[in-house]
């Protein structure tokens, strides 16, 4: 297949265009923005590979996007453009609807008039999977909210949408045209719904990088409120498996939930990581004296957790990582990764980009 990728220079998007071109026979045309978080250096292994092709490109331009599945004529769209940040959204939302919302559409338009002129078969055959978050469906009830020993709530694919975030309401927001798009006009699409993900070349505003990076800096380890806040962590190599196999494998209509059966409070995911670097970059008192507490965010969820039995169930996926397994090559990465770190940071990623990537 030739799969079109939105956001492909992104933290997860990256993640999939790696596992494609590494581990299948499949093409990528991979369409960035590059915002400040998308970044080609994550893309280095892949980007000589004659199965990959890169477009620098903005979901919201109309005619660009027409453009480019005229000229590329996919097979797919794994769409994972977004803006992502929670913190971000709510100082300033107005990207975070262009870009969620208006980008969603546009893109929807732009494949459904590419997929209108295919083939029968292809046009069978064509998919347009559409990348979310567990974010959407709100919060769920935390432990100390429900009777001891009582059954905690998941996320299903069936539960209502309450969106806290502007954030999340520009996700739940592009989630909704997706499916109208195959309720009106016929267009195949597929949702996914995720859990927090983690793991090499993720941008350094995120949690899990920036306390590992705060730590080796010796700056404070900033926690909201008490810490107290429950994630479901999902190892992003194991995400791009999942989404892969949705793209081949998924039905038409069908929302697949995708998690890491990994429930943690913040606190203990950054105690998590004080403790490995205090066992891969020893130094005198342990890294958690760094940990301070700081206001919570407006309207912070307490608890995400994902029942991924569908997936499961439905198309053979297991995470391959438990969250002991996946933190630990994660701090491992950025260890051995201080380039890559220091490019990101530093504002030297557009003379790498010059230097290391022949683009049109």
């Amino acid at each position: 297949m030739k799969i079109l990728v939105t956001g492909g220079a992104g933290f997860i998007g990256s993640a999939v265009v790696r596992h494609i071109i590494s581990n299948t026979s499949d093409s990528v045309i991979n369409i960035d923005k590059l915002t400040y978080a998308g970044n080609l250096e994550s893309l280095a292994d892949v980007s000589g590979n004659s199965r990959y092709a890169f477009e620098q490109v903005d979901i919201c331009d109309s005619a660009a996007m027409n453009a480019v599945f005229n000229q590329h004529q996919p097979d797919a769209v794994m769409h994972l453009a977004a803006e992502s940040h929670v913190d971000r959204s709510i100082s300033g939302p107005a990207a975070f609807i262009e870009t969620n919302i208006v980008g969603t559409y546009v893109l929807l338009e732009a494949a459904r008039s590419y997929w209108s002129t295919l083939d029968a078969a292809r046009k069978t055959s064509f998919r347009f999977h559409h990348i979310s978050t567990d974010e959407v469906y709100g919060d769920l009830p935390h432990p100390d909210e429900v009777p001891t020993g009582a059954e905690l709530p998941l996320f299903t694919e069936t539960t209502p949408y309450m969106p806290s975030s502007p954030y999340s309401a520009s996700k739940a927001s592009s989630d909704h045209l997706v499916r109208a798009w195959l309720r009106t006009y016929g267009f195949p699409t597929i949702v996914t719904n995720c859990s927090n993900n983690y793991g090499p070349y993720h941008f350094p505003e995120k949690l899990i990088p920036l306390v590992i990076l705060n730590a080796l800096e010796g700056k404070p380890l900033p926690i909201y409120g008490k810490g107290d806040q429950i994630r479901d962590w999902l190892y992003v190599e194991d995400h791009a498996r999942a989404l892969y196999t949705v793209v081949t494998q998924g039905k038409i209509g069908e929302t697949y939930n995708i998690g890491g059966h990994n429930e943690k409070q913040n606190l203990q995911v950054v105690e998590t990581i004080c403790d490995l670097l205090d066992e891969l970059v020893p130094k005198k008192g342990s890294y958690r004296q760094q940990i301070s507490y700081v206001t919570d965010r407006p309207g912070h969820d307490r608890r995400y957790a994902i029942d991924a039995n569908k997936i499961c169930r439905e198309l053979g996926w297991q995470p391959q990582e438990t969250f002991e397994s996946g933190i630990r090559k994660t701090v491992q990465w950025y260890l051995a990764n201080s380039e890559w770190v220091q490019n990101v940071k530093s504002g030297n990623y557009q003379s790498w980009i010059d230097a290391n990537y022949n683009r049109k």
